[in-house]
């Protein structure tokens, strides 16, 4: 008995830094509407910089003073990083947000890394926390007693912070109506800094008063952000209390779950959030609001044909691409058909965001099921090539099936956080699952027949396919059904109105887009010759994002020009420099800030602008003509 006991606090103990991180987060996103991807950057620099105060100035500022002053600079860092970058962009889509906040982890992680080193860094004990207290035979760390006695404080101290103080009160009145704290004077600028150097101030804390308990390495970040996206949806987007209680549910479950649960373990707070998401979308203590009309950062235009002339452009971009086995080399081969199945990934999820108006954060678990379909067919079943690539992305259009039924009923950004539980569900299945999956050891041996195994032939391979689905994307756009999804992407009132099953078109449409991401999953598989859970992690679905948003989720061309200059670069500065994640990221940021609607949004920008000043040019011109 007094082992679980034990067990209990010690998941409290977790509570208590997992929830300062949330409780930010979800300040943060209360009055700026930021969902915050570098949350966890701001984390995992808040440990970095309080293990250099507390082990090379513990004389001057002591062991808690290092703790406090880390946090306090971190939150400087903040206030920095707001008015710089996001002030720039708090009227752009929340879409763009999170891509520069994704830019901004990235360039942070390779920056840990610049300054501290890859190794992992070991802090120091906290004083007068040192030691351990008996209890029936097992010993608590008093340094967890006091992560405990910390967590309520802390509420404590931001419930009164909030209905207690003036600060409080506009910082609520904004969670609720911002337009109307406007009008009221209020400079929401300087209330938006202050919020976000609160939430920054916590999150670096949380991770500074974490280096007594784990050692300080480069992938914090990406550890807790996934929990603390976890606790936030299941609490309440901008409930403190909610973060609190969601905070103690997880470090629990996370507790007791290799306990109880040792095969589900991983999957027990994703299947919590789920099943949260389903039964109350706006979380235990979060408040209902009404219903979206879109998808936050999509703005509605109408799709148009290609015209002669792209068509014309287009073509002749499919032939040279076709006839680059002609004077490039096997590497250069391999790279083109990555870059391939990426432009099917991407396309799969710009139908679904730009068409459906769904934005999906977990859509490489579809990718990912292709690829383990394509995995059990040909190296289980012992099927041949055309077969199992026929075969093998039905896994991913079942997944879709099954997890779009439930995603659909949601909508914005709790539809977001829905597909983004589905795929850890799934990435956590394939990481156990061990027998079935071979774990984090994947699948191996999944090589291309003779007829594909060649850089050349499977690179026509890939181009071949990824030219058929783009067009058949197209196809379903113009056609009937994608007419009806449009028009429930623009108003689902009226669709419904003149008959239109709304949330019948969206699930359809989530399986088509599950279906093609599937097939670009089935390829890499043969690319790659093996199959890991890596495939259906949040990493790749961010990527698949960033290709999307970064081309132009507006556009006609976004995701094929997104996905190439994307994995290009990636793969061009891995190869070229150590820092290509801070390369990646700055130029990330940069398009975001001066061209946020993609770079093939900013090109039409540019046309168009031409097209109107010779419009105008030519009309200024015509009375002197005519008078001639």
């Amino acid at each position: 008995m007094a082992f679980y006991i034990v067990q209990f606090l010690t998941g409290l103990a977790s509570a208590a830094s997992l929830f300062l991180v949330a409780s930010g987060l979800s300040i943060i996103f209360g009055v700026t509407r930021i969902v915050n991807f570098a949350h966890g950057a701001f984390y995992m620099l808040g440990a970095y910089v309080a293990f250099t105060l507390t082990d090379r100035f513990s004389g001057a500022l002591g062991f808690w003073g290092g703790i406090v002053v880390a946090a306090l600079i971190i939150a400087a860092v903040g206030v920095l990083v707001e008015m710089a970058l996001l002030r720039r962009i708090y009227h752009s889509p929340e879409l763009f947000q999170l891509l520069a906040t994704f830019g901004l982890t990235l360039m942070v992680e390779d920056l840990v890394v610049l300054i501290w080193g890859p190794s992992e860094l070991l802090g120091r004990r906290a004083p007068g926390f040192k030691g351990a207290v008996d209890f029936f035979g097992q010993n608590i760390p008093s340094y967890d007693l006091f992560l405990i006695a910390l967590g309520p404080i802390v509420l404590g101290i931001l419930w009164l912070l909030f209905q207690r103080t003036r600060w409080g009160v506009l910082v609520r009145a904004a969670t609720q109506d911002r337009d109307m704290v406007a009008a009221l004077g209020v400079n929401q600028k300087w209330l938006f800094t202050s919020v976000f150097a609160v939430g920054v101030f916590l999150a670096a804390l949380g991770g500074a008063l974490q280096i007594p308990r784990d050692a300080v390495h480069h992938a914090m970040d990406l550890r807790i952000i996934v929990d603390v996206f976890v606790v936030v949806v299941i609490g309440g987007l901008g409930s403190i209390i909610g973060a609190f209680v969601a905070a103690v549910l997880v470090s629990e479950l996370n507790a007791f779950g290799i306990l109880i649960f040792p095969k589900i373990s991983i999957i027990l707070v994703f299947l919590v959030m789920a099943a949260v998401l389903i039964v109350r979308p706006w979380g235990l203590f979060g408040k209902q609001e009404g219903p979206a009309r879109r998808t936050p950062g999509l703005t509605v235009n109408p799709w148009r044909t290609l015209t002669s002339g792209e068509r014309l452009a287009a073509t002749a971009a499919l032939i040279i691409a076709a006839a680059l086995p002609l004077f490039s080399g096997n590497y250069a081969l391999t790279i083109g058909s990555e870059i391939a199945i990426f432009v099917i990934f991407a396309a799969s999820l710009h139908f679904l965001m730009a068409v459906g108006g769904l934005a999906s954060f977990g859509h490489a678990a579809y990718f990912g099921l292709g690829a383990y379909g394509v995995a059990f067919l040909a190296k289980m079943a012992g099927l041949p090539m055309i077969v199992s690539l026929l075969l093998g992305p039905l896994l991913g259009c079942l997944g879709a099936a099954v997890f779009g039924f439930f995603a659909v009923q949601l909508s914005g950004v709790y539809f977001a956080m829905l597909t983004l539980a589905f795929a850890q569900i799934v990435w956590s299945i394939a990481f156990q699952w061990v027998t079935v999956t071979g774990g984090d050891n994947g699948i191996l041996g999944v090589w291309p027949e003779k007829w594909a195994a060649s850089p050349s032939h499977f690179y026509w391979l890939s181009l071949g396919i990824a030219a058929l689905m783009v067009v058949g994307l197209r196809i379903v756009v113009f056609s009937p059904f994608g007419f009806a999804l449009r028009a429930t992407r623009d108003s689902p009132l009226r669709s419904e109105a003149i008959g239109i099953d709304g949330k019948r078109i969206q699930w359809t449409a989530f399986v088509i887009a599950g279906t093609v991401a599937g097939v670009a999953g089935a390829l890499f598989a043969y690319l790659k010759g093996s199959v890991f859970p890596d495939s259906l992690g949040i990493s790749l679905s961010v990527d698949a994002l960033v290709m999307v948003l970064l081309g132009g989720v507006e556009t006609i061309s976004g995701a094929v020009v997104g996905a190439i200059v994307y994995k290009a670069l990636n793969i061009w500065l891995v190869s070229q420099t150590d820092l290509s994640k801070l390369v990646l990221g700055a130029f990330i940021v940069l398009i975001v800030v001066a061209f946020p609607k993609g770079i093939v949004g900013m090109l039409e920008t540019i046309r168009n602008r031409r097209r109107s000043a010779s419009a105008k040019s030519a009309l200024l011109a015509s009375p002197i003509e005519t008078a001639e």
